[in-house]
């Protein structure tokens, strides 16, 4: 269904990112926010996935700017590297491609994004620093900036089973951001990640796909 396109970006270099459009007028534009392992068969299905839904989806690319064509396992070397990577990437490089990917789709209408882990955390900066409805999935590096003052809603998911996010962590969301909603499954990390055997929970990833979906609806396609 989707595109490769090349993503002109602030510091003169262009980026690859991952296009889908919808049949018929988009209800909004959308910015998928990849985990550490690149932009791979799974995020670039969840790309198609909201396109299907009547949204222009977008997934740059964030480590071209270190290593062209990235895509990880999700084996031990896979984790290890992608680890190294948005250590080097840095989350502010990151949000200035988001911005650039949200100008690339600016003609679909409201903009928001979603992101996966490492990309949920990109994705509540999104909102907290580019004014973008963003929807943030296991973000495992959202606690420093829970203080910032969001310029947009956000909606937070969470594994009960995730060992790396305590509850007490997901507490703090919402006790910091008490006007945001923030939902947890009886799921691990990752349990979104449909290609992935031993983190996919089906139940969890359909009913956050629902809620996901009408945050968007709510947001971008009714603004």
């Amino acid at each position: 269904m989707g595109q490769q396109i090349n993503l002109p970006t602030t510091r003169t270099q262009c980026i690859g990112a991952y296009l889908a459009q919808p049949q018929g007028k988009p209800k909004g534009g959308i910015v998928v926010i990849q985990e550490i392992f690149g932009v791979n068969a799974h995020m670039r299905s969840v790309v198609d996935r909201f396109a299907e839904h009547g949204y222009t989806a977008i997934a740059p690319a964030f480590f071209d700017h270190l290593e062209t064509g990235v895509e990880l396992g999700y084996d031990e070397a896979g984790y290890a590297r992608g680890k190294e990577l948005v250590m080097e990437l840095g989350l502010d490089r990151a949000i200035e491609d988001v911005a650039s990917a949200a100008g690339a789709i600016a003609s679909a209408g409201k903009i928001g994004t979603v992101g996966y882990c490492w990309g949920g955390t990109v994705a509540l900066l999104s909102a907290l620093r580019l004014g973008l409805p963003s929807v943030s999935y296991y973000g495992g590096r959202n606690l420093p900036f829970l203080g910032e003052t969001p310029k947009a809603p956000v909606m937070f998911h969470f594994g009960e089973k995730d060992t790396g996010i305590p509850m007490e962590t997901v507490a703090k969301h919402r006790e910091l951001l008490p006007q945001m909603e923030t939902f947890t499954y009886p799921a691990g990390h990752a349990f979104n990640r449909d290609i992935d055997p031993h983190a996919y929970h089906e139940a969890s990833a359909k009913l956050a796909l629902q809620r996901t979906l009408a945050f968007f609806d709510n947001y971008l396609a009714g603004a």
